[in-house]
């Protein structure tokens, strides 16, 4: 069985950058926790790679932390 390839593999993306911040945001979730491998279809290297973007773009405030919760 083939492997369907990742968004990375799908679009060339070669570096992951923290300041990519639409690129960070397709890898977190709703609620602000970043999505496991098995959602994003990422190799375990670049999962970690992401992993680090997105921290260091919360520590730098670009990314936050959580997300908001609807108030209905």
């Amino acid at each position: 069985m083939v492997r369907k390839p990742s968004y990375l593999e799908e679009h060339g993306i070669k570096f992951i950058d923290y300041k990519d911040i639409k690129l960070l945001q397709r890898f977190i979730a709703a609620n602000g926790r970043i999505l496991p491998r098995r959602l994003t279809r990422l190799d375990r290297q670049q999962q970690r790679l992401m992993t680090l973007a997105i921290k260091r773009a919360r520590h730098l405030a670009l990314l936050p932390f959580v997300q908001e919760a609807e108030v209905m």
